[in-house]
Formats: structure tokens, sequence, C-alpha cells
């Protein structure tokens, strides 16, 4: 009966001999690189210098992880690390037991244990509004509409990491059909919600790559950038109700029905409406 399902146990990474090129790092590699030469075409036809690009990587990759991180502990998990605030930055957790570089009791090192998006939805932004005044002396929204679209594409690269991680996976489904992550202990077939994740945000990509070349859609500011709040977080919205809760006891807090991610998602969807039909 299990034949319609998918046993999924991927190997850890790429091992070579000597060191192991895990899934998710690949896969965040590939969306930065991409996305920087991506990037850089769309610099070239805006008449950007391309030397910009330099600290526009700089900008993402710190606001993206601050945002990823604050956004976890602050949406998530304020529970926990409001009595543990150290743990916010640093890469170790309070362990009775253990020792942290033979000789602090009481710690050891445990690596940073959850990003959310909806954090770095909040710290990009604010990162590129400093950019664009510093940098580009152009409008704010100028480069938020046009980095959209290659967070479009890094959210695709970013949530099929997550699947060879078997993480944050989707509720069973009920029915023979699904996969299997055997690697998180899984042992019945569930909702692949990293793939539905990952094939809308590459769908929005190619949405709006057609509209900034073969439309004047880049012209109005704040158009691109209003129209990737709708789709990304409406899909989001929709996706949540077949994932599993992140969080044990907050996957309903709302009307008995909406989670934390769909509480977020609300007002990102709204701001884009604004955004795509206010007037200039």
């Amino acid at each position: 009966m299990r034949l319609l399902s998918i046993v999924w146990d991927p190997s850890v990474g790429i091992d070579l001999g000597f060191f192991t090129i895990r899934w998710y790092s690949l896969m965040f590699v590939a969306a930065f690189l991409l996305g920087l030469h991506l990037m850089k075409k769309i610099y070239v036809a805006d008449n950007v210098p391309k030397e910009k690009l330099d600290p526009l990587f700089m900008y993402v990759f710190i606001s993206m992880l601050i945002g990823m991180r604050l956004g976890d502990v602050f949406f998530y998990s304020w529970d926990y690390y409001q009595n543990h605030l150290l743990e916010i930055f640093l890469p170790i957790k309070e362990s009775p037991n253990d020792t942290l570089f033979g000789f602090i009791k009481g710690w050891k090192f445990s690596g940073f244990m959850g990003f959310a998006s909806h954090g770095a939805a909040i710290g990009i932004p604010i990162a590129m509004y400093f950019y664009a005044k510093k940098h580009l002396q152009k409008p704010w929204l100028f480069i938020l509409d046009r980095l959209a679209i290659m967070v479009a594409l890094a959210g695709f690269f970013i949530r099929t990491g997550n699947f060879f991680n078997s993480e944050i996976y989707g509720k069973p489904t009920g029915t023979d059909f699904g996969v299997i992550f055997t690697k998180a202990g899984e042992i019945v077939p569930r909702h692949p919600t990293q793939l539905y994740e990952a094939l809308g945000y590459l769908a929005i990509f190619f949405m709006m790559w057609y509209l900034y070349w073969k439309t004047d859609k880049k012209n109005q500011t704040g158009f691109l950038f209003g129209l990737f709040l709708v789709v990304l977080w409406s899909l989001r919205f929709f996706i949540e109700f077949l994932k599993e809760a992140q969080v044990d006891g907050r996957e309903d807090w709302v009307f008995n029905s909406l989670n934390t991610g769909q509480v977020l998602s609300i007002p990102l969807v709204l701001l884009g409406f604004w955004l795509m039909f206010r007037k200039k």
C-alpha cells in the first residue's frame, strides 16, 4: 500500500572524503550566486554601476540572517529566549552537565536553533532603505522592486534545501500518497510542503522576471514589490494549513484556526495590495 508514497532519506550532502558539502548549504550558496548574476543584468539594464552589487550582497546577507534569527526569537520562541538572552546570537545552550571550552561550566555548543522567514521580510527591507540612501541615491522602492525578484528565486533554493533536510514538512496526508520523511523519524506519508512552497516561489520568480523585462511595470515604483508580497505571503498563508506546527501549542491560536505564520502573513499581503494600487 506504500507503493504510492516516496520514502525520503537522502544523504546529508556530497561527501568529498575530507569534507561533506551539505545540501542545504549548497542550495544557500546557489541562491546567492545565481541571484547576484541575475541582479547584475538588472543593474546593467537600469544603468546602475555594477560595483554597487558588492555592498548589496553584504546588506542582504547580514540583514537576512539577523532578521530570520530575531523572527524566530520574537515570533515563535520568546517564551524560552526571554530567560536565555545569551542564546539569541551565540551558538551556545545552558547545560548543567557540560563544560564550554573546558572550563566554563553549565554551557555547551549547540548551534543556532531556529530561523523564521517572516523576520527576513522585515530585516531585508529595513537594510535596503539604508542601502538605497547611501549607495544608490534612488527611492527605497526602486531596489525593493528589483530585489524581490531575486528573493523569490532564493526562496525556491532554500525550501529545496529544507526538503533535503527533512524539515518544515507537512501534516499526514491520510492516504497512501505523500512523502515519508524517514530521516525525521516519520513512518506515514506527509505533505511535502517544502516542495509546494519551492515550486510556488519559482513560479513567482518567472512571473516577476517576465514583468520586469517585457512590461513597463518596473517603472511603476512599488508595483513589483507589492505583487511579490501579495502572491508570496498569500501562498504561505494557504500552505500553512498543511504544515505541521513549528512550535508546540501555537498551531491554532487565533480564531481556533490560524497559526503564527498565517497571522504574520496577513499584514504583508495588505501592504502589498496598497503598494500595487496606491496613487503615485
